[in-house]
């Protein structure tokens, strides 16, 4: 990534943290992905937005991306799991349990996948495919 397009990123990132609405941050993201089509966090990032707004079927194609241009990322294979299951697809289990192999690993990725599932959970409370998948990560 381009200083600028590293910079939107993270000025995006900010946004999202400090409260901004998901609609509003999805250009955000979609740019950092046009410009940078070979980041996998971008694409993470971009399918969260889309699973928060209810579009999964955008979330799917942008997880894809970023399962495929990074498979050892373990929020990117939660987010393309989240994205089938609200999309009605099956498959899910191999993408939580290389979630969960990446999680074992490292102390700190567990906290930050659990973090950003909380974060999910607190922006959209009634999230039945996250509710889920916090389950199925805890067992």
């Amino acid at each position: 990534m381009t200083d600028s397009v590293a910079a939107l990123y993270e000025s995006g990132l900010e946004r999202y943290q400090a409260g901004e609405s998901p609609e509003t941050l999805i250009p955000v993201f979609r740019e950092v992905c046009d410009r940078a089509r070979k980041n996998a966090a971008a694409w993470s990032s971009l399918a969260w937005l889309y699973l928060l707004c209810d579009k999964p079927a955008a979330a799917l194609k942008a997880a894809q991306k970023g399962v495929k241009l990074d498979p050892k990322a373990p929020q990117v294979r939660i987010n393309l799991a989240l994205a089938m299951l609200d999309a009605g697809q099956a498959g899910v289990r191999s993408h939580i349990e290389a979630a969960q192999d990446m999680m074992a690993l490292s102390e700190e990725i567990r906290q930050d996948v659990l973090e950003n599932i909380e974060d999910g959970l607190t922006r959209k409370p009634d999230w039945k495919s996250l509710q889920r998948v916090k389950q199925w990560l805890a067992s």
